[in-house]
């Protein structure tokens, strides 16, 4: 089938996307996708999962990666890294009125001169100041870079709330939402009952916020992420799935970063990029069910959830999401999905 755009619109309020974090992580509410669906909080979750099921999580930290300063000609520029490219060099999306030239200079944050080494894409190549390694330059002198639907500037809860408890590789420029309904007594209570933990590393990049700019969408080109899928992670999923139980991945980027170390039938440990793009009709080779966010209209994350579990199974949760005055992105609640067999 052949699908576009349109198929994956739908209306929102504006009032719905959530512009902060709920005072606990565990407050959030949480969908279960059934049939039926069931309104629950994200502290039932454990009567969801059962003992020897496996949360596979993304254990990326986001990184200060937001720059504001001037071109040599006086004129206003921010920049946001995408990716790091070594200790001193970065890909980057730079704003400005004027597209800046290779062998042209940056000063950002007051501190910072940054050479513009050319373009790659979309992006720029940037080198930063030799000395301290990219992201501590960035640690002390960039911005932690909230989504552009939250209408404000990151203020100090930010710095905590927008990462997840178990952050820990950095390198994301977004957060990996889904986990941030998680706190340390919910990590505990799962794990006393019998539920299994494993982690990848996707960092995921800028990309993740562009607009799909095509009307059809085998046209469509996916931005591309690293990730890393470590051997114990590979060893926990083979003995989950050999047990009988359920591979929950926690987030999209978890399932990416699986599906795509799994795109020929079998997961495979190590390093990688992933330009894997879902649809309906996409083989899933890994995930049984998935704890993730609400999506973007018309976003490649909306297409995959659909991809996973069913198209008229997540126009009806989304319908009954915004009915019920759900929270939506980032900041907003969840919902549990289950793989249609189908």
């Amino acid at each position: 089938m052949s699908w576009t755009l349109d198929d994956f619109d739908y209306p929102l309020p504006q009032e719905l996307i959530a512009q902060a974090p709920l005072d606990r992580r565990t407050d959030s509410r949480l969908l279960q996708v059934g049939p039926p669906l069931a309104d629950l909080r994200f502290s039932d979750l454990p009567t969801l999962l059962a003992p020897g099921d496996l949360l596979v999580f993304n254990d990326t930290r986001v990184i200060h990666a937001r720059l504001f300063g001037t071109k040599a000609t006086g004129g206003q520029v921010e920049v946001m890294v995408e990716r790091p490219l070594g200790a001193h060099e970065a890909l980057a999306q730079v704003r400005a009125s004027k597209t800046p030239k290779p062998g042209s200079w940056l000063h950002l944050e007051g501190a910072l001169d940054v050479e513009v080494i050319g373009r790659v894409g979309e992006f720029f190549h940037l080198r930063f100041p030799d000395g301290e390694d990219l992201v501590t330059l960035l640690e002390r002198h960039g911005h932690l870079p909230l989504p552009p639907y939250i209408e404000r500037a990151a203020g100090n809860t930010d710095e905590s709330r927008y990462q997840t408890v178990f952050a820990r590789n950095p390198g994301s420029v977004a957060a990996p939402t889904a986990g941030l309904h998680f706190d340390e007594a919910l990590l505990a209570r799962l794990a006393g009952q019998g539920v299994g933990s494993a982690f990848i590393t996707l960092n995921v990049g800028a990309g993740t916020f562009q607009p799909v700019r095509v009307h059809d969408l085998s046209e469509h080109k996916m931005h591309t992420e690293a990730y890393f899928v470590p051997p114990a992670t590979v060893d926990a999923i083979a003995a989950t799935k050999a047990a009988g139980k359920r591979v929950v991945c926690v987030g999209t980027t978890s399932m990416r970063a699986l599906e795509s170390a799994a795109r020929d039938g079998q997961l495979k440990a190590g390093n990688a990029e992933s330009d894997l793009f879902i649809l309906p009709g996409y083989h899933f080779n890994v995930a049984d069910a998935l704890i993730t966010n609400f999506h973007l209209p018309k976003s490649t994350l909306l297409m995959l959830v659909s991809a996973f579990t069913g198209m008229d199974t997540i126009r009806n949760a989304y319908a009954h999401a915004i009915a019920e005055r759900y929270r939506f992105f980032s900041y907003g609640d969840a919902m549990l999905l289950t793989r249609n067999p189908a």
